[in-house]
């Protein structure tokens, strides 16, 4: 099929930005390359910041509205579709008397908050929840308390005097998940481990990726037969999770219990797929930084640019189904997508870098071919189950750039696109609708912008 030429023209850009547009380069849109699915993406409240989020320090209930809307509405908001629930020891805060002991669960129907929230996000149609635990409960590790550190007693290495509580921490895990079921919350995704490589303060399990195998083999029967997926392991960085997909990959009994890989990106960024054939997701990373921020671009490396810069990597370098962001929501100098601030909240332009993708690639849509010569312009295209196409543009060079763009094979030859525009003037600002005729479109993505157009027939 012949190219179809289109220039990119008066989108994002102003009669003052369009003389200094580059040279017209081309670009093609091809349904027919496929790459991965799309899960979605998404956001957690753990370590008590639902709570907030519900009014702990004095929110009151408007607000926590308009911050729920912000982060889940798809008409206004993000449209997250993804929640990520923080396991801790709540459910079994004390040792039963041994791993073979009768289980001492409790159930407050409060999860810090978390329950709440997700009766929240189900509201909106949220139906993804990856329930992760940062620690197996103190008495089952090697080190007696939640934090520092410590691992599983019966792995590999781990003996205790206690005795082995793998198979009860597996149990632990799946009641965790069994008392949302009981709240109307269907977990869709169980994770045993948090940054099995970084010892820290507070929650924390050191697991190596032979024994992080190990454990797979343990939970993944428990979990499969209560209807759950397991997902492993949230290394600390894209790198080093590498590692433990390897590990969990050479072993076909593991690699026939974890459905979706999983890793950070705090150690390093993602350079590339994950060694496995299973959907992947980046499921957690703000950046680094000091202050609040809601800068656009500025330069500091935790402004909306960057986060906008990170998406766009996760799913065009490592293939990723899921983008996981950490907090939607905090407090103080946080480099969440909200700050929440006793009665009110602010927003920062990182929201709107994730609405930019989150709200128009659905769960269930399908990465497709997007190419361009042009290395500044960052572009992803993707076909969702509606038939609709969305094509997300990142303009990082600091002039405004016209593409020759050529819609293939996506089965919209006719129709309309609508742009969406986010940088230092505007978030998320819905543009005027461009005709799509001949399988074409014309746009100009103006300096360090983000442009996404949703396309359709």
């Amino acid at each position: 099929m012949t190219s179809l030429a289109v220039l990119l023209t008066a989108v994002g850009a102003t009669a003052a930005t369009l003389p200094e547009a580059r040279a017209a380069t081309t670009a093609t849109i091809n349904g027919s390359t496929t790459y991965q699915p799309v899960d979605g993406f998404g956001f957690s409240e753990h370590f008590g910041r639902a709570d907030i989020m519900r009014g702990s320090q004095g929110l009151p209930a408007q607000k926590q509205r308009e911050i729920l809307d912000l982060l889940l509405n798809r008409t206004t908001g993000a449209g997250l579709s993804i929640l990520r629930l923080g396991i801790d020891s709540g459910i079994q805060p004390t040792d039963p008397g041994g791993p073979n002991a009768t289980p001492k669960y409790v159930w407050d129907r409060q999860d810090k908050g978390q329950l709440w929230l997700a009766q929240q996000a189900k509201a909106y149609g949220v139906n993804r929840f990856y329930a992760d635990a940062w620690t197996a409960p103190g008495y089952m590790k090697t080190n007696g308390t939640d934090a520092g550190g410590g691992t599983l007693c019966g792995l590999s290495g781990a003996t205790c005097a206690s005795g082995d509580w793998r198979r009860a921490y597996a149990d632990f895990l799946v009641q965790y998940a069994k008392f949302y079921g009981q709240e109307g919350i269907r977990v869709t995704d169980l994770g045993f481990t948090n940054e099995p490589d970084w010892t820290a303060t507070y929650d924390s399990m050191r697991l190596t990726p032979a024994q992080a195998a190990e454990f797979t083999k343990v939970l993944g029967p428990v979990a499969n037969a209560a209807g759950y997926k397991v997902a492993c392991c949230d290394s600390f960085g894209w790198t080093q999770q590498k590692s433990y997909s390897s590990a969990i990959e050479a072993d076909a009994t593991a690699r026939g219990y974890v459905a979706t890989h999983t890793g950070h990106t705090y150690a390093s960024a993602v350079d590339g797929p994950l060694p496995t054939q299973k959907r992947t997701w980046m499921s957690e990373w703000s950046p680094n930084g000091t202050t609040w921020n809601e800068n656009w671009d500025d330069g500091s490396g935790y402004d909306g640019f960057t986060v906008a810069s990170a998406l766009h990597d996760a799913l065009t370098k490592g293939n990723t189904s899921g983008y996981v962001y950490w907090y939607g929501a905090s407090t103080g100098a946080t480099r969440g997508l909200i700050q929440m601030d006793g009665a009110d909240y602010h927003v920062s332009k990182r929201l709107w870098a994730m609405a930019n993708y989150s709200r128009f690639i659905r769960p269930g849509a399908t990465r497709i071919g997007a190419t361009t010569p042009d290395a500044d312009l960052k572009l992803s295209a993707f076909r969702n189950t509606d038939g609709t196409v969305t094509v997300v543009a990142l303009n990082a060079a600091t002039s405004a750039q016209q593409v020759s763009y050529s819609l293939q094979n996506t089965g919209i030859t006719t129709g309309t696109a609508t742009p969406y525009l986010t940088n230092g003037s505007n978030s998320m600002a819905r543009q005027s609708a461009v005709a799509v005729s001949g399988g074409s479109l014309t746009a100009t993505v103006s300096a360090r912008s983000l442009v996404t157009y949703t396309i359709k027939r």
